[in-house]
This record gives structure tokens, C-alpha cells and sequence, in this order.
């Protein structure tokens, strides 16, 4: 009888829990543990591209070793091996036009293929570095007058140029940079057939290019695409004509013009008590003290 009853009272309970939806086996186990819940970190976002640089405009000054591989620099106005036999420039870095540059380039791109590779001596040149050549060697057939015409180097888009090995080894040529001789020019019967067929070479590939050569130097080519005189990399330091300031063509020399009470005027250099500008009236020399 108490079997029955203990039966009875079971199968009750049962009932009772199923209505209530509760199974036996979760009554009869133990209560389960709860799983860590992750921590929600939020997913980074993927690395964004990097953004490109712009290209450089095509009246862009920039470094020639920037745009050519593998060319060779040796900028002997930055060193007292010129004809001067001082330092003209600050540094060694040569600029060029950035579509200057990218004619060269090409020319670079044929060279290696046979051999060599190009070597710039020279390329933009500031104005006042244009007027201290100028009278170190005042020729107009080796150094550009700068009071009636900038020479190309100060446009940006012309180099002195030669060859050498892809090691950067020198090769025959006509003569050395800024060889004030007639061993400089473009008639090579006066030089070795190794000489002459080098210089062919480069004349040929430069004038392919876009370049034109200059007869009395035969390491120097023009881009046939023109740009404005950029007479320094920075804007230059503007200042005004006191009365009686004179515009010179040489500190303490002769006197070109006079200029006007508050002329402005663009100092692109100083030295020996004198400053280089840029007037109205064109380039020349001021004293120090009849500017302000």
C-alpha cells in the first residue's frame, strides 16, 4: 500500500511539472555554470591605401636624381673645381623642370641599354649665381650676359651634360667642362674618333629628345620647351629705393639707370656692401644703405 501511495505521489508530481513546462531531467540536474560571454572589441577597419603623391607639374623644379634612376650628378659649381676656382652655388643638388627631367630620362634609358649613363655637370642656376660667372668671365660666347638676356640655366631647362660608364667612369670626350677653347665645340675634326663618336652619340640622342644644342659647347642643350627666368628656389626679400639709389652693373661700378623713390626691388643677393636686385628698370646692383 505505501508502494502505491509513493507511486501514485510520483506520477502526480510529473503531471504537475509537465504543465508547468518543466522536465523531469531539468529537475534533476545540476544548474549549469554560465559561459563566459566574449568581450564585444570593436573590429578595426582595414588599413586605408596609402594615398599617392601628387605628380609634380611639368614647370615644377625638381631634384634630377628624384625623377632619373641611376643618373650622376657632379655639380662643379658647388666646388671650386670650375674655371672660377670657387664655390658658386651653396650645395650640390641639381634641379631641372620636372618635364625637363623626363626628357632626360629617356635619354638615360638608351644610354644604359648601350652601356653608359648620363652625367650632369650643371643645371638650374640662380640669377645670382648667373652674375658672379658673368664676372668671373665676362664672354657672352661661354657665359650668357645677364643684362641683356638670362642664360637658360636660370629657366630651369638647360644642362651641361657628358657620358660616362654605368659605373661612373669617365669616357672620352671632347674636352673637359667649361673648356674656353676650340676643342669646346661641335666641329670634332680637331678631337679623337672616340671623342667625336661619344659627343655623336649624345647630340643624337638629345636632339631626339626634344633638346637643342649649343655650337660653342658641346655639353650644353636647351629644352625646346620654354619656361620663365626662376631667379631662386624661395620668394626673395622685397625692399624699396631710398632717394638717390642707383642701379649699377657691378658693386661700386657703373651706373645703368637710377631709380625712383619707393621702387620696389627684389634682393636676390649680398656682398661688398652692395645687394643684387630685381627692378622695373631690369637686374643690377644697389648700395646697401639706399635701400630700405
Amino acid at each position: 500500500m505505501r508502494r502505491f501511495a509513493a507511486l501514485l505521489l510520483s506520477i502526480l508530481l510529473a503531471i504537475s511539472l509537465c504543465a508547468c513546462g518543466v522536465s523531469i531531467s531539468e529537475v534533476n540536474s545540476p544548474t549549469p555554470t554560465p559561459l563566459p560571454v566574449a568581450s564585444a572589441e570593436p573590429t578595426p577597419d582595414p588599413t586605408p591605401e596609402a594615398t599617392p603623391e601628387r605628380a609634380p607639374e611639368a614647370g615644377e623644379l625638381v631634384r634630377v636624381v628624384d625623377v632619373i634612376p641611376g643618373i650622376y650628378t657632379d655639380a662643379r659649381y658647388a666646388s671650386e673645381d670650375n674655371f672660377t676656382g670657387r664655390a658658386i652655388y651653396e650645395d650640390s643638388t641639381v634641379y631641372l623642370r620636372y618635364s625637363t627631367a623626363q626628357k632626360l630620362a629617356k635619354v638615360q634609358e638608351s644610354l644604359n641599354s648601350l652601356g653608359y649613363s648620363l652625367c650632369i655637370w650643371d643645371g638650374w642656376r640662380p640669377v645670382a649665381a648667373q652674375f658672379a660667372l658673368w664676372q668671373a668671365c665676362p664672354d657672352p660666347v661661354y657665359v650668357a650676359n645677364p643684362f641683356s638676356g638670362v642664360s637658360g640655366h636660370c629657366r630651369g631647362n638647360t644642362v651641361d651634360i657628358t657620358l660616362v660608364t654605368l659605373d661612373g667612369e669617365s669616357v672620352a670626350m671632347p674636352s673637359d667642362f667649361d673648356d674656353f677653347s676650340f676643342l669646346a665645340d661641335r666641329d670634332y675634326s680637331d678631337v679623337s674618333p672616340e671623342a667625336a663618336e661619344n659627343a655623336l652619340l649624345l647630340e643624337e640622342l638629345m636632339t631626339a629628345a626634344g633638346f637643342r644644342p649649343y655650337s660653342a659647347e658641346w655639353w650644353h642643350y636647351t629644352d625646346n620647351d620654354a619656361y620663365d627666368v626662376l631667379a631662386s628656389r624661395t620668394e626673395p626679400p622685397v625692399m624699396r629705393a631710398l632717394e638717390g639709389a642707383a642701379l649699377l652693373d657691378a658693386p661700386g661700378g657703373n651706373t645703368l639707370a637710377y631709380l625712383a623713390e619707393g621702387t620696389e626691388l627684389a634682393v636676390l643677393d649680398e656682398a661688398e656692401g652692395s645687394a643684387l636686385v630685381s627692378s622695373p628698370l631690369g637686374y643690377g646692383y644697389v648700395e646697401l644703405d639706399t635701400i630700405g
